[in-house]
């Protein structure tokens, strides 16, 4: 493959920005960052984005759907999700379930199998999904379907409906290898077995959606839960007398933390605080973006079947918030609007996500790594990203300007 040069922009390193600097790529990787301009030869290709930052490109642990399409609208919906996401600047992403029976979670599993084994181009790397699950507290469920939430015992029997938990656990473990992340509460029944059992597994477990107390996120975390899911969201509020799961987590040197960082869900105050207390290198920047996002206030969408309203966040025809409307160069432009600097910025929505989900050489600008890449311009709106070395997305997008797929 020939060389590609790209010149006179801000680099994002994982310790400082520089200018002036070259970044060469070959094959796919990053092979050399040259102070200062270099000589191109025949064959050899230069790209000047001279008054743009070249920072990692985003890595999305949470994301539903994108631009119209929901991850579990059925075959061909990851795929579909996957092509969307580099227009701001996402290079890789965690498809994100919802409470479903078995058969969906099947149907939803296998469709990210699927697009694993056989990659489309262009589009984003489909990483392990996020199921973001059936045992959670039902009284923080939020938009999450009352009716598919179940204890966490396997060998329970269904306490309603037509399946039970042991149906869903089953489902996870034929599909184990793209499985990479499961949402739960601890405190209810079985959570910190079924804890210690998917940790064992070497899947990721996050806790949220829970209402429980301090002591209660501490056994969870000794059982071997090591993320999460949005801090603050669907959480018993934390209190200086009660600090509730956030304060367990916030706490915990060992645990990486989820933000919504759209402006909206988590006050950017309380973010402040939040990466304070477990620095940019356990906090992952994340969207909870769902069909709606990228289409225009008043659009409507689904959330695993779900009728959604785009306004300020995504809502259920009852009002209830049903995740977010955020694009990643969105929370990109928030995390710097909150005060953090593009090096920190870049951490939490590339750097930290790629750690904690074990992708080594990705997630940061750096010799021998991916070349997975965004172009931001000077209001870091996003120019071309870039997968691969090769640009799969070149120009603006502007937020309303797709149509439903």
């Amino acid at each position: 493959m020939r060389r590609t040069f790209l010149t006179g922009a801000s680099l994002v390193l994982a310790d400082r920005v520089v200018s002036g600097h070259t970044l060469v790529i070959e094959d796919g990787r990053i092979v050399e960052i040259v102070n200062g301009p270099r000589s191109v030869s025949p064959g050899e290709v230069r790209v000047d984005v001279s008054g743009c930052v070249v920072a990692p490109g985003f890595i999305d642990v949470h994301v539903h759907g994108a631009a119209g399409t929901d991850v579990m609208n059925g075959p061909g919906a990851v795929a579909t999700v996957a092509r969307q996401l580099p227009r701001w600047g996402v290079t890789a992403f965690c498809p994100t379930s919802i409470a479903c029976p078995p058969d969906a979670l099947h149907t939803f599993l296998a469709d990210v199998g699927r697009v694993r084994a056989t990659p489309e181009a262009p589009a984003a790397r489909v990483l392990p999904a996020h199921l973001e699950s059936n045992f959670i507290n039902p009284e923080f469920r939020g938009a999450q379907p009352a009716s598919c939430l179940r204890v966490a015992s396997a060998t329970s029997a269904a306490a309603h409906g037509d399946f039970s938990s042991a149906d869903i656990l089953a489902v996870v473990d034929r599909h184990k290898p793209d499985v990479g992340v499961m949402t739960l509460a601890p405190e209810i029944d079985g959570g910190l077995a079924l804890t210690r059992s998917l940790a064992a597994a070497g899947v990721a477990v996050s806790l949220g959606h829970s209402g429980a107390s301090f002591e209660e996120g501490e056994a969870a975390i000794a059982a071997g839960a090591r993320r999460a899911t949005h801090l603050f969201n669907r959480m018993r509020p934390m209190t200086h007398r009660e600090p509730g799961l956030a304060g367990a987590v916030l706490a915990a040197d060992d645990v990486a933390a989820e933000l919504i960082c759209d402006g909206h869900h988590v006050h950017p105050a309380i973010v402040r605080v939040a990466v304070a207390a477990k620095q940019p290198s356990r906090v992952l920047a994340i969207t909870d973006g769902t069909a709606g996002s990228g289409l225009a206030p008043g659009a409507r969408a689904t959330l695993g079947g779900q009728a959604i309203t785009v306004g300020d966040v995504a809502r259920l025809d009852d009002g209830t918030i049903a995740g977010s409307v955020a694009t990643m160069d969105r929370v990109f432009r928030c995390l710097v609007e909150c005060g953090f600097d593009l090096v920190q910025a870049s951490h939490m929505t590339s750097t930290s996500p790629a750690r904690e989900l074990g992708l080594v050489g990705y997630g940061v600008l750096a010799v021998g790594s991916a070349a997975d890449l965004v172009v931001l311009d000077s209001r870091l709106e996003v120019v071309s990203t870039w997968i691969g070395g090769v640009s799969v997305v070149s120009g603006r997008m502007e937020a309303g300007s797709l149509d439903p797929a």
